[in-house]
């Protein structure tokens, strides 16, 4: 495992997005796993969060010393600003905040922003510059603008859900927020896309560029990663329904339950992946079959592949399954649990598994950082923070004064030591 030694103190590394300055006023997951992604390549993010309970995600799942453990994951690399942006003068503190930012994250309910003085037309009018990542369930337009959603809502809108599962069974959940992360994925894409623009729109009336607003929609993030579904309904009138492991118009691609009692992932639907794969199983004969030898007759006898697929494995565990197949070069590999996940050595040397140093001395297992840049690599630069940890010194670079700071904690306007 690779060991990070950062800590709320260190010194920023440099990375391709440094000097960036982002504004997150998201909270849970979509707004800030976006405004995390960004922090972990370089970019400076201050995450605004109310004082007193802080984001909600900060006590979600389980806890260590009172902090949620998925906190020092979904936070690192962030400063927190305790604000309450119900008062005006918060409010006006955000707008002070985004005339410098480049980018703003949030995930509120559209018309939220609207409401404290805070959307668009008000912020880009002071900062034509800045980017504006707007996610939330539906979009800021349309007749489900209004309506409150979350990711697993989006799972099921998007056409995720209704293909999970067992065929005739309810339908099951991914088992993580995945609505919500392919949402933050898009947003950062979007964000990326727009400072790209704004490069491109510099000019002596607009020396750093034009921004612009990036509009996520939960539901469309998980609806664009549907491939072949509209499509295939727009020229058949085919509605695909659950299908269990199986990957319905592919074949063969499938889990096989072996000797143990586990299961080995086994995808031998390439024309050449498939006579290995028959080879390995020992039915040369099926390798031979012209009826087979391409994906549209293997679909047509998929109920036949599976068993004699299944037959095979059913006498072997799972070490010795995928043993064979790796000696013959069919792609398969087992389902881990995270106990497996933490003892792969491969993941181990993609630095995917890292021991986090927190500020109490104690060390944490985290996830390592994803995509990997050759030249200028992400790095672990900040623990998360502290509710308002960084208040006083995001509002001293602003120009409040320590008089000015102390009122306005007197009245409840922001938290932090």
């Amino acid at each position: 495992m690779t060991t990070s030694t950062a800590s709320s103190s260190s010194a920023p590394a440099a990375g391709p997005l440094a000097g960036l300055k982002v504004i997150e006023l998201g909270q849970l997951i979509a707004g800030p796993f976006a405004a995390r992604t960004l922090a972990d390549f370089g970019a400076e993010v201050v995450k605004i969060e109310p004082p007193g309970a802080g984001d909600p995600l900060r006590s979600w799942r389980l806890m260590k010393d009172g902090t949620s453990v998925w906190w020092q994951v979904q936070s690192r690399n962030k400063r927190s600003l305790a604000l309450d942006l119900r008062e005006a003068e918060a409010q006006a503190i955000v707008r002070q905040l985004a005339a410098e930012a480049d980018v703003l994250i949030e995930n509120f309910r559209p018309g939220a922003m609207e409401g404290w003085g805070l959307g668009p037309d008000a912020l880009l009018a002071a900062n034509p510059a800045l980017v504006m990542l707007r996610i939330s369930g539906y979009g800021q337009t349309g007749p489900y603008r209004d309506r409150p959603g979350f990711g697993v809502v989006a799972e099921a809108m998007g056409g995720l859900r209704h293909l999970t599962g067992e065929p005739g069974r309810v339908p099951v959940r991914v088992g993580v927020s995945i609505g919500d992360t392919l949402a933050s994925l898009h947003g950062v894409v979007g964000v990326l896309m727009a400072l790209q623009h704004r490069h491109a729109t510099v000019s002596a009336e607009h020396p750093k560029g034009l921004g612009q607003v990036v509009d996520v929609a939960l539901y469309e993030a998980v609806f664009n990663c549907m491939e072949s579904l509209l499509p295939e309904y727009g020229a058949f009138g085919a509605v695909r329904e659950a299908a269990g492991s199986a990957l319905p118009g592919i074949a063969p691609t499938n889990a096989y339950r072996c000797a143990d009692g586990g299961y080995a992932i086994v995808a031998g639907n390439g024309d050449s992946i498939f006579r290995r794969l028959m080879g390995c199983i020992g039915r040369p004969d099926l390798a031979a079959d012209p009826a087979l030898a391409n994906n549209t007759g293997r679909v047509a006898q998929v109920e036949l592949l599976d068993a004699a697929i299944g037959d095979w494995a059913a006498s072997r565990t799972v070490d010795e399954v995928l043993a064979a197949l790796d000696a013959a070069h069919v792609p398969a590999g087992r389902i881990y649990t995270i106990a497996d996940i933490a003892a792969d050595p491969h993941y181990a040397a993609r630095g995917m598994l890292q021991r986090l140093r927190m500020d109490d001395g104690s060390e944490l297992s985290v996830p390592g950082f994803v995509p990997k840049l050759s030249r200028t690599p992400a790095a672990h630069r900040l623990n998360a923070p502290a509710l308002g940890a960084d208040t006083d010194a995001v509002l001293e670079e602003i120009g409040l004064t320590a008089g000015q700071i102390a009122a306005l904690r007197e009245r409840g306007i922001i938290g932090g030591a």
